[in-house]
């Protein structure tokens, strides 16, 4: 069984990628059936998630990525995580995710909201999947770098996007030996117990 604990512990932001050494096939596949299973409030499952291998699409996205252009490059895949913008996606699917005799709760939930604080609530929904993923690769073995550091409507474009808004990508891949963030040269940094944790 994995150590969780020990995967916490040894995972980090990686900053330098290998180049040379890409994600197996089905690798991949495992991650998308993991993100596919993430947990979401009322499960309204509000994202989608672009997977991109292809070298000159990582180019361009990472010319709209400020200061992650190198890291994207680097990177054998860039997973880039949207969340529903057109709320009218989000009336259809509901009766996909939904048993019939919670439909009119959720939407009951959702009247008590403008469409701007739907909004804000559907994209915490996606950051719980980052959460989830990041868990994943950890456990698979894999290296990643979550960034917020990218042009949304530059990478809708690019993406040609429909409905949905670009909220953060992922870099994902494995790190190359010298890559100074690894824990082995540059220890972890984390407060103490104490002072984050509390029992009453």
């Amino acid at each position: 069984m994995t150590n969780f604990k020990k995967l916490a512990e040894t995972r980090y932001s990686t900053k330098q990628y290998d180049p040379t050494n890409k994600i197996p096939a089905e690798k991949i596949q495992e991650l998308k059936q993991i993100l596919r299973m993430s947990p979401s409030s009322l499960n309204t499952q509000p994202w989608k998630f672009t997977f991109i291998g292809n070298k000159e699409l990582k180019t361009k996205l990472s010319k709209v990525s400020h200061h992650n252009e190198n890291k994207i490059q680097e990177a054998s895949h860039l997973v880039v995580f949207s969340v529903i913008d057109n709320l009218s996606i989000l009336d259809k699917q509901i009766y996909h995710c939904l048993p019939e005799e919670k439909i009119d709760l959720f939407k009951g939930y959702l009247d008590t909201m403008t469409n701007e604080e739907t909004r804000i609530w559907l994209s915490k929904q996606v950051y719980i999947s980052l959460g989830f993923f990041l868990s994943a690769c950890a456990s698979l073995g894999i290296d990643s770098t979550p960034m917020e550091g990218i042009e949304p409507d530059a990478y809708m474009d690019i993406l040609a996007l429909k409905g949905y808004r670009p909220l953060f990508a992922v870099c994902i891949g494995y790190r190359d030996a010298n890559d100074f963030n690894q824990p082995s040269k540059t220890p972890k940094s984390r407060l103490p117990l104490a002072a984050i944790i509390e029992d009453i």
